[in-house]
């Protein structure tokens, strides 16, 4: 016979979800910049190179 009232864990189950995506995103954000920051540096080194021929 199912439970009257509120369901059980739907706050804690919706928050969790909230914060685990926060995480993930934060992590691919993280990972994004650091992509872009090595793609300059190898860009700027490869102008030296070229620059120094």
């Amino acid at each position: 016979m199912p439970k009257k009232g509120k369901a059980k864990n739907t706050v804690n189950k919706a928050k969790h979800t909230r914060l685990m995506n926060q995480k993930i995103n934060k992590v691919k954000l993280e990972k994004q910049l650091t992509k872009e920051r090595l793609k300059a540096i190898i860009k700027k080194a490869n102008e030296e190179k070229e620059n120094e021929k």
